[in-house]
């Protein structure tokens, strides 16, 4: 299954969720890419495909060339891969060449369910709910347009969202589960508004009943395959292009556009191409890069794997102004001229730099007894600068304290250690017992490094400059090793 999300940034651009210290980490062991799902074999086959794919790749990839997706630019085609079904090259292929082509009239989008029967009925919908319900729809018709594309479509993927709950148990202590379990909240919530508002009411429309697990189907199908960043396209399904699988080693985003073509005397056409970031010989696998942004916790909500890669580890920190502070109004005010709020949240990442807002917050958060005067309307233009430096020891070992407990308490929550996970990675582990063993494992490090430079901040205390020894030194009452220079000693 490994099909994918190109070109898109994130297929979060059609679902938006509410935060919830959600954003995790992992790291897997290998499987880049996700493996396609098993189809029975039939003796109609397509000449230039591999005999031993499934019948329905085979009707699949006719039906392409009867829509005239096969053209003299189409330089790849359907093929099995350790990894699963991806697209094989027909030639070499150098970097930035074009593999294949395909006309906006095949796409699944916001604009199809529009010009469709259920257009007027779907038309105050969320837009990913629309493609949702046109999806489940089509899939439901045996002569829709897209049905060889449908035939090809996985019915469900390694997503934690399809998990057991026996496999959930795995994720224990992980933001992943919270954010799992949250988003599968939210999908029925919204199948449910759904099935009140349209289904119930346009029996004519959907006359095969829909079910939530056909609603899950086909959030999932969006969620793993949605193309976005195309012009005025947020989301969109296309078919043949999202056979393309994700790998690592490619860094680049840049992979996909829309480009014209004539379409007859006097008219163009819009189309979707795709090109290979990388060169690739002839029979080899064409890759692209799914997001390079994505944490390894997103990898496995959206798409079901995980990389080994450090930095795909993320935990988010989650701090808020507590209503009983009695400077409550003072700091939120300054943390909302500064892009913040009363909660704040902040995503770490594994051997990389802390969010540049994140420790004036803290600090912020910290201040009170002899540093509160920093809160009074005249510092208000220039608190937030004087944030981003050690305010004063005490407030300095607050925030140590702070971020210390946080993480040693998200610690305990974990029904395993390092160590443990690390040996369970030894073991032939099936696909979704290594997604959780490694989202484990990456939180933990996150969390143990963010102890550990805390630790370490704590032991320097003494050595750090504040903003008094600042604010001497500017006025040039202070020397370099910071002592104080009188006036007396002129």
């Amino acid at each position: 299954m490994a099909t994918p999300m190109a070109l898109a940034s994130s297929s979060s651009n059609f679902l938006s969720l509410p935060r919830t210290a959600t954003h995790l980490s992992f790291s897997p062991k290998s499987p880049v890419l996700y493996p396609k799902p098993c189809f029975s074999i039939s003796s109609l086959a397509s000449p230039d495909l591999d005999p031993s794919l499934p019948s329905n790749v085979h009707t699949f990839w006719q039906w392409l060339r009867q829509e005239g997706m096969v053209s003299s630019k189409t330089h790849v085609k359907p093929a099995i891969f350790p990894q699963g079904l991806g697209l094989a090259t027909t030639k070499d292929l150098s970097k930035n060449q074009v593999v294949l082509e395909v006309p906006k009239r095949f796409w699944i989008n916001p604009d199809a369910v529009t010009h469709s029967e259920i257009g007027n009925a779907c038309s105050g919908l969320k837009p990913w709910v629309s493609v949702a319900l046109f999806l489940i729809r089509e899939n439901l018709k045996d002569d829709s347009r897209w049905r060889r594309y449908l035939d090809i479509l996985p019915p469900q993927t390694d997503s934690t969202v399809f998990w057991s709950e026996e496999e959930l148990a795995e994720l224990q202590g992980t933001q992943l589960l919270s954010t799992t379990l949250n988003v599968k909240e939210y999908v029925k919530s919204e199948f449910f508004k759904v099935e009140e508002q349209i289904l119930r009411r346009h029996n004519d429309l959907f006359p095969s009943p829909v079910t939530l697990d056909d609603f899950f189907w086909a959030f999932g199908i969006l969620r793993s395959r949605a193309f976005s960043r195309l012009r005025g396209q947020n989301l969109v399904l296309i078919p043949f292009a999202d056979l393309v699988n994700h790998s690592v080693s490619v860094t680049s985003e840049e992979h996909a556009c829309e480009v014209k073509a004539p379409a007859g005397l006097f008219s163009w056409d819009v189309l979707f191409s795709l090109r290979s970031p990388t060169s690739v010989k002839a029979g080899e696998q064409v890759f692209i890069q799914y997001d390079l942004k994505k944490s390894n916790a997103e990898l496995a909500l959206d798409y079901g794997f995980i990389e080994p890669k450090s930095d795909r580890n993320a935990y988010t920190l989650t701090f808020e102004i507590p209503e009983s502070d009695p400077f409550f109004d003072d700091k939120l005010d300054i943390a909302e001229t500064n892009g913040l709020g009363e909660t704040a949240y902040f995503d770490i990442v594994l051997e990389r730099p802390f969010p540049p807002a994140m420790l004036p917050f803290l600090r912020l958060l910290a201040l009170g007894g002899t540093d509160a005067y920093l809160l009074e309307s005249l510092f208000r233009n220039s608190i937030w600068g004087n944030l981003e430096m050690p305010v004063s020891r005490a407030n300095e070992e607050i925030v140590c304290q702070m971020v210390r407990n946080v993480c040693e308490a998200a610690l305990s929550a974990y029904h395993t250690t390092i160590e443990e996970d690390e040996k369970l990675k030894e073991e032939n582990l099936d696909s979704r017992l290594r997604i959780a063993v490694g989202i484990r494992e990456g939180e933990k490090r996150v969390l143990q490094q963010l102890i550990k430079i805390f630790h370490d901040r704590e032991l320097e205390l003494d050595q750090l400059e504040y903003y008094q020894d600042r604010r001497l030194k500017d006025f040039g009452l202070c020397g370099e090793q910071s002592e104080i220079i009188f006036w007396e000693s002129k």
